[in-house]
C-alpha cells in the first residue's frame, strides 16, 4: 500500500435499541422523565415538579388508610340500563368496557377506614370508569357512604373526579345530584363533618352537588374544577375568560374552595382537620377508634 493512499475502514452499524413502553413517564410541566415505579410509590405526584397525576380509587384509598383498615362497601352495586340506551353501541356493552378497563365495577368505590386511628366514611370516585360520569349506581354508592358516617356518627369524606352526570341514563342520572345533596343535609343536621376533596376534574352536576356541599371543600393543585366547559361558558357569555379561571388555584383565590392540599399531605391534613371538626366534639377521644 502507498503511502498516500487512503486505508480502508469497514463500516460496523450499530442498531439503536428501542426503550421500551411503560417503563417512563415525560412531566407536562417540567419535560422530566420520570420512571414509572418510581411515580407509582410517589402517589402518582412528580416529585420535582409536584405535578399530580391522576390516580386510581383503590391506589389512594391504599395511601390513604391506615393498613387493613378499609372496608370496601356496596362492591356489587351496578349500572342497570333503564333507558335502554343505545348511540354507537349499547349501554351495557360500554359498561363492560369500562369494567374491563377500569378494573372497577362502577365509578366510585366506597367503605370505611382509619386514618391514624380515626373511623370514617369515605367514597373516592375513579376518573378510568366512564369519565367518572355519576350515574345511579354512583349516586347511590356516594349516598349510601354518607348514609353509612350518620348511622356510625363518624365523619364523611368524598373524593370527587368526574366529567358530570351520565348522559346515558338521563334523568335518572341528575337525579342524583338532589339525592346526594339531601344526604349530606342530614348529615349536617346530624353535626357530623363532611369533607370533599375535588381532584382533576371535578365537572358539571357532580361539582353542582355533592363535590361543592363540604363543611370544607379541599382541591389538588391544577385540578379543573367548574360546570360548564370553558369553551361552552365563552359561546354562550361571548366574554373573553381569565386564563386558568377553572383551575383549583383560581377558584380559591375567589372563594369556591377553602384550601390546596398536595396528595402527598393530604393524608396527615385530613387528619388535622377531622381532629377540629369532629374529635374535640366528643366527650373522650381516648376510647373512640
Amino acid at each position: 500500500m502507498s503511502l498516500f493512499s487512503k486505508p480502508k475502514y469497514s463500516t460496523v452499524v450499530v442498531k439503536k435499541k428501542d426503550i421500551p413502553k411503560g417503563l417512563w413517564t415525560k412531566c407536562p410541566i417540567s419535560g422530566e422523565i420520570v420512571f414509572n415505579k418510581e411515580l407509582e410509590a410517589n402517589q402518582m405526584v412528580v416529585p420535582k415538579s409536584g405535578y399530580h397525576f391522576p390516580i386510581g380509587a383503590r391506589q389512594r384509598i391504599a395511601a390513604l388508610f391506615d393498613p387493613d383498615t378499609f372496608v370496601e362497601a356496596d362492591g356489587t352495586v351496578r349500572s342497570a340500563d333503564p333507558l335502554s340506551f343505545v348511540d354507537s353501541q349499547p349501554y351495557p356493552d360500554r359498561i363492560k368496557k369500562y369494567e374491563r378497563e377500569s378494573g372497577l365495577n362502577e365509578a366510585v368505590v366506597c367503605g370505611t377506614g382509619s386514618i391514624e386511628g380515626l373511623k370514617i366514611s369515605v367514597a373516592v370516585m375513579d376518573f378510568r370508569f366512564c369519565g367518572g360520569a355519576m350515574g345511579s349506581a354512583a349516586g347511590e354508592k356516594i349516598t349510601r357512604a354518607i348514609e353509612v358516617a350518620l348511622k356510625q356518627k363518624i365523619p364523611c369524606v368524598i373524593f370527587s373526579a368526574s366529567g358530570g352526570a351520565r348522559m346515558q341514563e338521563g334523568i335518572f342520572s341528575l337525579m342524583q345530584m338532589a339525592k346526594t345533596s339531601a344526604a349530606l343535609g342530614r348529615l349536617a343536621e346530624a353535626g357530623l363533618p363532611y369533607i370533599s376533596v375535588l381532584t382533576h376534574p371535578t365537572m358539571g352536576g357532580v361539582t353542582a352537588s355533592f363535590a361543592t356541599l363540604g363543611d370544607i371543600n379541599l382541591a389538588e393543585p391544577g385540578a379543573l374544577i367548574g360546570f360548564a366547559g370553558a369553551r361552552v361558558i365563552k359561546e354562550t357569555t361571548k366574554q373573553t375568560l381569565p386564563p386558568g379561571f377553572q383551575s383549583a388555584e383560581f377558584l380559591l383565590k375567589h372563594g369556591l374552595i377553602d384550601q390546596i392540599v398536595n396528595r402527598l399531605e393530604m393524608r396527615g391534613h385530613l387528619r388535622l382537620l377531622l381532629n377540629a371538626l369532629y374529635l374535640k366534639k366528643l366527650p373522650s377521644t381516648s376510647s373512640r377508634r
